[in-house]
């Protein structure tokens, strides 16, 4: 209740004092006004007898006495009057004042809340908050979480008057007080103690429920050290706090919900990338100008010189008849396995596997592509030494590639696409790699690829004439390089580079008994170099059989 004194009311300085002053005058009354301490306000005291004696007061309230003759009830009801107008006024002063004390909380609490995004710290905003401007020894926040089932804590503050552990294990208690929904002052605390939820030192309990519609989210609970600590205006303070935190909250787990399925959905989208990376490379959908494979489109495409390599295994028609088909994917996988993480490291990549084979693509230049296939041998040795050591036969491989212009893009249709390269340079890289079963040599290379090296001299090279790919004028080339056979091997084609060149130049010239003169030089020093027995052996069969008129050395390169 706003406070009214009769002292303040009959002032000096009030208008109303002069203004009863006059009226008492006016009316001749012997009367007099005191407060209810005895003390003399207005009029002149009479005799210790007064015959009338009558209360102002508000209500039951009474703020003092009107003494004297018949008229002080009279005076005692106007002032009575007066008192109910002031009392009023302070009231509808001191509502105003509230009201501005809550508005004035609740922006300055929704700007806190405003700077948190997570739950957890609007929860401890909130009850460290509600502490403060109710006033409290220790605050605590539960809440109820619907996947797991259980009674959480997200927050406490101040002393620790709540026990944590007994809180999540009285469920049904929390539901009639906590999870109820309702906001209450508690006067019997008698279960709470029962259940060790609280202190010996706690006198009083306030709560308030977190809500967002029909929906309990969990509750805000403030404890005292005094019996009837709280009040109303706590209980609604502390519900409008509530609210604005049930709304920051919700919005809080909306937020954190869709950034979890954000990023469920990006783990996802990155693992579809990640699969169709590995059937479509992503140096294939990034030379089409696009980031990922959904942005691919029908039509796409893309002309670029590469080096294109294939590389196929000897034999293996043969290989494969003496394993079960389980056992033969299985041999496949493996070889692939190993060669696939080699061209990759050489920043190529597959375009495909072919069964026996792979097919890859060197978009920047040729030395990669020759370094790679000299690291696949590499492997392949280790590969065969396993091989041999469990009692199997070891495994042959050529490798044969070409540089030009190719097509890269998608063809298909509406409801099928497909990544494809188009290009004679395809077809020249499988045929020089054919090539490498008719000359009897590991790596051949066109010389194209070649001229893409910018140091050949880093590589062991020898040169092995021209071919000419079928319905081409042009021929191309082929050299052999030779650093992925043996160390000494290498070193004997070394010694006898310079014979096997003459040999070469007399072979292409015609000149064939110069040709075996220094081809069985080379063998002589060399006689693993299975190259050259081939010009030997075809040098000494055109010397004494001849060659067609048009023999220009140029081998033609039929289908493979």
């Amino acid at each position: 209740m706003a406070r009214v004194l009769l002292r303040h009311i009959l002032s000096p300085k009030s208008e109303l004092t002069s203004l009863v002053q006059s009226l008492l005058l006016e009316m001749n009354a012997d009367v007099f006004i005191e407060d209810t301490q005895g003390n003399h306000l207005l009029g002149i005291p009479g005799d210790a007898t007064a015959k009338f004696e009558a209360p102002v007061k508000i209500q039951d309230e009474i703020l003092g006495w009107v003494k004297g003759d018949h008229r002080a009830p009279h005076i005692a009801t106007l002032l009575s009057v007066v008192a109910r107008k002031e009392y009023d006024r302070k009231s509808l002063g001191s509502e105003v004042l509230l009201l501005y004390q809550e508005v004035n909380m609740v922006f300055n609490f929704s700007d806190k809340l405003a700077q948190a995004i997570d739950p957890e710290s609007i929860a401890q905003i909130a009850v460290e908050e509600a502490m403060h401007l109710i006033g409290s020894v220790g605050g605590v926040v539960v809440s109820w979480d619907e996947i797991k089932k259980q009674l959480q804590i997200p927050a406490t503050a101040g002393n620790e008057v709540f026990q944590k552990e007994q809180i999540s294990s009285h469920l049904s208690l929390l539901l009639h007080i906590g999870l109820s929904g309702q906001s209450e002052i508690m006067d019997d605390l008698s279960s709470l103690k029962e259940a060790g939820i609280i202190g010996p030192e706690v006198q009083s309990v306030i709560y308030a429920a977190l809500k967002v519609k029909h929906r309990i989210m969990g509750a805000i609970i403030l404890a005292g050290d005094r019996p009837a600590q709280f009040a109303a205006a706590d209980l609604k303070f502390l519900t409008t706090l509530a609210l604005q935190s049930s709304a920051a909250i919700e919005s809080a787990l909306l937020y954190e919900k869709n950034i979890r399925e954000a990023r469920e959905k990006e783990e996802a989208m990155r693992a579809v990338y990640e699969i169709t990376a590995k059937f479509v490379p992503y140096e294939f959908i990034g030379s089409l100008g696009r980031e990922v494979i959904t942005e691919v489109r029908l039509g796409d495409q893309v002309e670029k010189v590469v080096t294109v390599l294939f590389a196929d295994l000897r034999d293996f028609t043969t290989l494969s008849e003496q394993m079960t088909p389980e056992e033969n994917f299985q041999f496949i996988s493996s070889f692939n396995g190993n060669m696939g993480p080699i061209i990759r490291e050489h920043k190529g990549f597959i375009n495909q596997y072919l069964g026996d084979a792979i097919m890859a693509l060197f978009p920047e230049n040729g030395a990669q592509a020759l370094d790679a296939s000299i690291a696949m041998y590499q492997k392949l040795g280790a590969f065969n030494r396993q091989r041999i050591k469990n009692k199997v036969s070891p495994i042959r491989m050529g490798v044969g590639m070409h540089t030009g212009p190719l097509i890269m893009g998608i063809t298909g249709d509406n409801d099928r696409l497909d990544a494809t390269t188009i290009s004679d340079t395809v077809n020249t890289a499988s045929r020089i790699e054919n090539l490498t079963k008719y000359y009897h040599a590991r790596i051949l290379i066109s010389e194209a690829t070649l001229q893409q090296i910018a140091r050949p001299e880093k590589f062991h090279l020898r040169y092995l004439g021209r071919v000419q790919v079928k319905g081409k004028q042009a021929s191309t080339g082929i050299h052999e390089c030779f650093d992925s056979d043996a160390e000494e091997l290498v070193r004997k084609k070394e010694d006898s580079l310079d014979a096997f060149n003459s040999g070469l130049q007399a072979y292409l010239d015609k000149s064939f008994p110069e040709a075996v003169r220094a081809f069985e030089e080379v063998v002589s020093l060399n006689p693993e170099d299975l190259t050259a027995h081939f010009f030997l052996d075809n040098a000494i069969r055109y010397s004494r059989a001849g060659v067609p008129e048009n023999w220009t050395g140029v081998l033609e390169m039929a289908s493979k």
